[in-house]
């Protein structure tokens, strides 16, 4: 028995060197963690289960260096909440997919569904490995994994693009709900080399998928890092504001910040002046317990805020305009990043805060050919859609049909409300003056003159007050009570069951 156990932890010490020390030592020199060191980061020290270590490629002649085919997974704790992992491991076949890749990916991704565990996967490499794809036979085993396809958002997946990845790891980034880049990484299709062979294009990594091009034009990565630590720490951020499953919400923490701690300063914070701006994440840091928040997609859309945070105690997702950018009217950007957030929130039952300060969307005719229409109804049909507990608060001003898509009245929201600074209307003062009172203007004797009595008159008709007279809007409210407002109206939202939604969102697809 001895000998027979000796032999086993001999074959699982072979393992855990994946491709041998060389390779080891290579990936080293590049600056970066092997598949193993990553999940020692991940996880809690000595959580991690590992299944199938002594797997190997099935092609033949391939057994040996081969070890788990390019791929670790296991089962392990984050935080102390237990989890799935997966990390490819660069070192062998240079983390590229092969048949039994395939096969533990997909048993760990199942097996992770069916137990309710949030998945992490610590991605890099080239994708499809080309010995097991080639001939019909072998294309017709690997084509892309139903798992991915068929997930629902049934648990969180949460990723990392450690190193360049093409393919198979760029599959699984974009079908997660959240994605973490290393800068200096590349995340595509497929890598320049194929590309130049394809088309003749010839183009560096970062040029292809670099952090740049995600953060600024596809926003198909979340958040992006200097090194693969601060990475790995913020997989572990977007985890604590997740539930554990779809069938459950998030966790409520304690906290110490009384819910009904006044705003005082938020007086000095935003100006009453429309055409001023000013940065709407200082309002809703002064909002939020701790002044803690997690945005996502900081630099995609930046006109629109999207970000997770708490609420005493609750987990709850910010939808703010940033009036520091186009005064904080949406583009076609805008428009995805908003429904992308709020299939996220609905799919995990996180309550949805409103801010509005948003002169309407930013048309023209290069936004026509963005699909700004169908852009702009995308947001509103994932905006109707969505059953999770919706507050909404006009901020400054609201105006025409993007005071629909940020959970104006009729859309769906429990309570709307607006502080009196609010300007609400079809269009901005200047332009509807011009448009409604044209020919007046024209024919006054005195045109400023004229001017500046319509806008004091237009000034009182877009007044919350007049909506709030009418009932239209739940109140009108003094700014620096917000916090405690919004306290108060998450517990009776939540009061029937919790935050739970009905989840019909949850098969919209990841990207738009």
């Amino acid at each position: 028995m001895n000998k027979i156990i000796d032999e086993l932890l001999k074959k699982k010490d072979k393992a855990k060197l994946g491709g041998g020390p060389r390779k080891i030592e290579k990936q080293h020199e590049l600056g970066a963690y092997t598949a193993r060191e990553r999940i020692e980061k991940l996880v809690d020290e000595g959580s991690f289960l590992e299944l199938g270590q002594l797997a190997h490629s099935d092609q033949e002649g391939k057994e040996e260096g081969s070890a788990g085919d390019g791929v670790v997974t296991g089962l392990a704790k984050v935080n102390g909440r237990p989890v799935a992992v997966q990390a490819a491991d660069k070192t062998v076949f240079a983390g590229t997919e092969g048949m039994v890749y395939f096969r533990k990916t997909q048993a760990l991704h199942n097996l992770a569904v069916r137990r309710g565990l949030p998945m992490f996967n610590l991605m890099e490499g080239g994708g499809l490995r080309m010995p097991d794809g080639m001939g019909s036979d072998g294309i017709s085993q690997m084509l892309f994994p139903q798992e991915l396809l068929q997930h629902h958002r049934q648990v969180p997946l949460i990723t990392s693009i450690l190193g360049d990845s093409f393919g198979g790891p760029t599959w699984t980034a974009v079908s997660s709900d959240f994605v973490s880049q290393v800068k200096g990484t590349a995340m595509a299709v497929a890598g320049p080399r194929m590309l130049e062979v394809a088309t003749g294009e010839k183009v560096s990594n970062e040029e292809l998928g670099g952090w740049e091009v995600h953060a600024e034009y596809t926003g198909q990565a979340d958040h992006f890092s200097k090194t693969e630590d601060e990475a790995i720490d913020n997989m572990k951020r977007f985890l604590d504001y997740m539930p554990q499953n779809s069938e459950e919400a998030p966790a409520h923490r304690e906290t110490t910040d009384d819910p009904h701690r006044k705003l005082d300063e938020v007086v000095d914070i935003v100006p009453t002046r429309t055409k001023r701006a000013y940065d709407m994440k200082k309002v809703i840091r002064l909002i939020v317990d701790e002044e803690d928040y997690f945005e996502m997609k900081a630099e995609y859309g930046k006109a629109l805020i999207t970000v997770l945070a708490r609420i005493d105690g609750r987990v709850v997702g910010v939808i703010a305009n940033q009036p520091m950018q186009f005064a904080g009217a949406a583009g076609a950007k805008e428009c995805e990043k908003a429904a992308d957030f709020i299939c996220l929130c609905d799919s995990y039952h996180i309550p949805l805060v409103f801010l509005h300060d948003i002169p309407g969307f930013r048309v023209s005719s290069d936004a026509e050919k963005l699909k700004m229409p169908t852009k702009i109804m995308m947001w509103n049909q994932a905006l109707a859609q969505s059953t999770v507990p919706k507050i909404s608060i006009v901020i400054r001003k609201s105006v025409g049909a993007a005071y629909g898509n940020m959970c104006g009245p009729t859309m769906g929201a429990d309570f709307v409300v607006a502080w009196p600074t609010a300007e609400i209307n079809f269009t901005g003062p200047e332009v509807g003056i011009n448009v409604v009172y044209g020919n007046e203007l024209k024919n006054a004797e005195n045109i400023e003159e004229k001017r500046s009595e319509l806008l004091e008159t237009w000034g009182f008709d877009s007044s919350p007050y007049k909506a709030a007279g009418k009932h239209l809007i739940d109140d009108v409210i003094d700014p620096r009570e917000t916090r405690t407002f919004l306290s108060q109206t998450l517990e009776f939202a939540c009061a029937k069951n919790g935050s739970m939604s009905k989840r019909w969102l949850a098969n919209w697809p990841t990207g738009f």
